[in-house]
């Protein structure tokens, strides 16, 4: 699947978090996560009217080395947002 925007997404113990070189967004839950990520899409003004599919993939550097070998791809999720 070919995506229009691609975040890291972590999480912190408390809340996600998703980012990349120009947008940082969190959320203690999923839904809470993406309607921050549309608003903070919409705030920028690039992509009004636009339906967008984003990639997040984990940041796989946050949990201990041990488990890499067996989650390789742990936790990465595709969220389709209309701004």
């Amino acid at each position: 699947m070919k995506s229009d925007i691609d975040m890291i997404i972590s999480h912190d113990g408390e809340k996600w978090i998703a980012r990349n070189d120009s947008i940082a967004v969190e959320g203690r839950s999923f839904p809470e996560l993406d309607a921050n990520l549309v608003e903070s899409l919409r705030e920028s003004g690039r992509y009004d009217g636009s339906r967008l599919t984003v990639f997040m993939g984990f940041d796989i550097t946050t949990i201990p080395s041990w488990i890499h070998q067996y989650a390789p791809h742990y936790f990465n999720r595709y969220v389709h947002v209309d701004v």
